[in-house]
């Protein structure tokens, strides 16, 4: 399936989840702001929450630094 993030085509397997995103990103691990179809994700839901065909996802990650 494919869906979008940040305005960006991604491929994913069917199944996939917003956890399986972030690791075929390389952002699995980091700090990252999940917004799904113009919804929050908590990040303790990213293993649970699923995507689908043509999902819109923004990915923030954050950065701290002086």
């Amino acid at each position: 399936m494919q869906v979008q993030a940040n305005g960006k085509p991604v491929q994913l397997a069917d199944g996939a989840t917003v956890a399986t995103l972030l690791e075929v990103l390389g952002l699995s691990g980091r700090w990252v702001l999940v917004e799904h179809n113009g919804q929050p994700v908590p990040r303790t839901d990213h293993a649970s929450a699923g995507l689908a065909e043509g999902d819109r996802l923004e990915l923030v990650r954050a950065v701290a630094g002086g």
